[in-house]
């Protein structure tokens, strides 16, 4: 058996033609029945799942596993080096608020994070190290809730004001319905009170007698934001608001100073965003601005005063404004931080005497720091070609303190408390590699890519300096592209078992996301959606030109809109590829978009278009579609994974898109499809388990480019 060639055939789906008809077009879809008619039951049961379906698809991961018996003992060698990377006792840097100081960390060994506490006094002297020692309170064993479960994932762990109460949320299906439970923090055990079906999150009253909560619809859609009363069953929770547009989602938060729970919601293009008085519980919410079609605003509070980072009025790359409390509708804003064309502000970071925003311009991040009171001005920032940086928020309101984290390609995390006065960094963390990591053995570049229509599109690259840049070397290319989302330059270990074996990683930073301010995201959403899809292949090939790899030793990954992406560059440019990857794909987006009752589709309509309400937008998904747009030609090889259980791409999206594959393919792959019965959209949720399918999916390039 040579490689990814299995002596056994390849399961056959049988074509059961559906065809439908929408503006007068005529679609063949011979695999619909691989969607379970009891969908949402089996989200919530994997049992529920039809015999059928389930048996076709245990076939698919036979086969699959049975293509890539030869990787075993590389797989094991993978995932030994992956782990080797991690420090298993791992913490973060502990958050004060008040007495207190609160962190995870992981026992060795362990899956899942552990919630701790101790006390806030000396805390800045404990180095990470040594946060297990004595003082320290486990407030949620992660490793214990998650014994015996087939899949276990921590949402989230919030206290009350007090710090006697903890309400955390946890996930064992793997479908995103989260079960919210309160533990007295006292005894450490849990009270009998238990909400179920929830997005996970939780906001307390200032009392701490009661706590918001987020509710999923019959659609597994966050629609409701209710109030549980301790002690109260959740029969009698009061509902506090209801949307009313399926097209919009529901999120909740609290404001840094405390004192208003937000209620945002929001749709990819529009918000509106509502307060509650966290001491006045009972009291009836407020409406900052009603929404605007296309008015994107968040808020924050400091004394009388609403701090809003919004889009209003042409600010595409975003400003901040101010507005009064009492009366904070969109007539009363003005400008506090002006827009600058190019110059996104992507967060701001409102205390109690600065602002400090995070920019981005041409790709690169920066800090800027506002004092409150005089206006003055200073700048964070690192000189590296390509690097990451992100602020962490915290619990205190009242500090001249904040938390940053920086890192590249080649540089492990550092973890840095920032005096906003003395403009003092102390370094609080740096990202250990137990087996050893010599950031001077490897180089990052940033490098640019020229689009068919002349765009600039920005390349993130990492090699070992020793590699010989003459196009021999293979090269995983990465890319996501959708929602506006930044793929950062960031420090990752799990890249280092392919580099060191002559790889060269790359992130192709891609239109649909805001590398390069909101104008990109705009440039690769809806009608303009093929340029996310040119822009990779764009990529592939300036990389080819500039001698880091040559067509066909390329091998692309992406997951979730990031999968739909795989799939089209594979119907676009297949000679390119050795190999694809597609993690979670969304590939059926025509199929997807026509069908309001998903959870996803409603919501999704401002990024991709109706196609059932809008001619055009049919025209322009059914264009690139991948599950449409299959041809026969020859494929690279392609492994597709998926999840039973995922709410956000449904496992029927994978495995239709490989059963047309395998029909219509005139040669090449061969075409694999692995389904995880036991997990969602992020697949496995403990640490190491999820190494096993990073390890999957590295064995696989590596078995694509003949390095196996």
């Amino acid at each position: 058996m040579t490689l990814l060639r299995p002596s056994a055939s390849a399961p056959v789906a049988p074509a059961r033609p559906a065809p439908f008809t929408v503006h007068g077009r005529t679609i063949a879809d011979d695999y619909a029945w691989l969607k379970a008619a009891n969908w949402k039951e089996v989200l919530k049961d994997p049992a529920a799942l039809p015999a059928e379906i389930r048996t076709y698809l245990e076939q698919e991961n036979a086969y699959a596993e049975a293509a890539l018996a030869g990787t075993g003992s590389l797989r094991e060698t993978l995932v030994a080096e992956m782990r080797g990377r991690i420090r298993e006792d791992d913490g973060a840097v502990p958050e004060t608020d008040g007495p207190f100081a609160y962190y995870t960390r992981y026992r060795e060994g362990g899956q899942h994070p552990l919630v701790c506490r101790r006390d806030s006094a000396g805390i800045a002297g404990i180095a990470v190290a040594d946060l297990g020692g004595a003082g320290e309170t486990i407030l949620i064993d992660g490793d214990r809730e998650g014994e015996g479960l087939a899949f276990f994932s921590l949402a989230g762990a919030a206290h009350s004001d007090d710090h006697a109460l903890l309400a955390w949320s946890a996930d064992t299906k793997g479908s995103e319905l989260y079960t919210i439970r309160v533990r007295d923090l006292a005894t450490g055990t849990d009270r009998d009170e238990t909400v179920v079906a929830t997005s996970g999150e939780a906001v307390w009253s200032a009392d701490g007698t009661a706590f918001w909560y987020v509710a999923v619809d019959e659609n597994h859609r966050p629609a409701k934001v209710m109030l549980h009363r301790l002690g109260t069953p959740q029969s009698e929770d009061e509902t506090v608001y209801t949307e009313p547009d399926s097209g919009f989602f529901v999120h909740i938060d609290q404001t840094q100073s405390g004192a208003f729970l937000t209620i945002t919601a929001s749709d990819h293009e529009t918000a509106e965003v509502h307060l509650v008085d966290r001491a006045r519980p009972g009291d009836r919410l407020r409406t900052v601005s009603a929404r605007e079609p296309k008015l994107i605003y968040s808020v924050e509070h400091r004394g009388d005063e609403l701090m809003i980072l919004t889009n209003a009025d042409g600010a595409e790359d975003f400003k901040i404004a101010v507005a009064p409390l009492a009366d904070p509708g969109r007539a009363r804003w003005r400008d506090l931080i002006p827009h600058r064309t190019g110059v996104m502000i992507r967060f701001q970071h409102v205390l109690a005497r600065h602002l400090v925003r995070l920019e981005l311009e041409n790709a690169r991040p920066r800090l800027i720091v506002r004092e409150a009171e005089t206006g003055a001005e200073h700048t964070v920032a690192f000189a590296e070609e390509a690097y990451s940086l992100g602020l962490s928020p915290g619990y205190e309101f009242d500090t001249d303190t904040i938390r940053f984290s920086y890192s590249s390609m080649t540089t492990p995390a550092e973890t840095y408390d920032y005096d906003l006065a003395t403009r003092e960094r102390t370094l609080r963390k740096r990202q250990d590699v137990p087996s050893g990591h010599d950031p001077a053995n490897y180089v990052t570049r940033r490098l640019f890519a020229t689009a068919p229509d002349g765009e600039s599109v920005p390349i993130s690259l990492l090699h070992r300096r020793d590699l010989p840049l003459d196009g021999s070397a293979p090269l995983l290319l990465y890319g996501y592209g959708s929602y506006g989302s930044l793929m950062s330059a960031a420090f990752r270990t799990n890249p280092l078992s392919l580099v060191d074996r002559g790889f060269v990683y790359a992130i192709a930073h891609i239109r649909g996301g805001t590398e390069k301010g909101w104008r990109w995201y705009l440039d690769g959403k809806r009608e303009k959606k093929p340029n996310t899809f040119s822009d990779f292949v764009a990529c592939g090939r300036a990389l080819a030109e500039a001698g880091y790899t040559r067509p066909g030793r390329i091998v692309a990954h992406g997951g979730s809109a990031g999968g739909m992406l795989m799939g089209a560059v594979a119907n676009l440019a297949p000679e390119l590829f050795a190999g694809i990857v597609a993690d979670v794909p969304f590939v059926d987006v025509l199929n997807t978009m026509l069908d309001g009752e998903l959870p996803l589709t409603p919501p999704e309509w401002p990024e991709w278009g109706n196609p059932g309400a809008d001619p055009a937008a049919f025209e322009t998904i059914l264009s690139y579609s991948p599950y449409d747009n299959v041809r026969p030609v020859s494929y690279p090889a392609i492994l597709a994974l998926g999840g039973l259980t995922d709410p956000r791409v449904t496992y029927w999206e994978p495995a239709k898109w490989v059963a047309r594959l395998r029909a219509t393919m005139t040669g090449g792959g061969p075409v694999l499809l692995r389904i995880n019965m036991e997990a969602g959209h992020g697949g496995a949720a403990g640490r190491f388990d999820r190494l096993e399918e990073v390890g999957l999916i590295y064995a696989f390039a590596l078995a694509a480019v003949g390095l196996a």
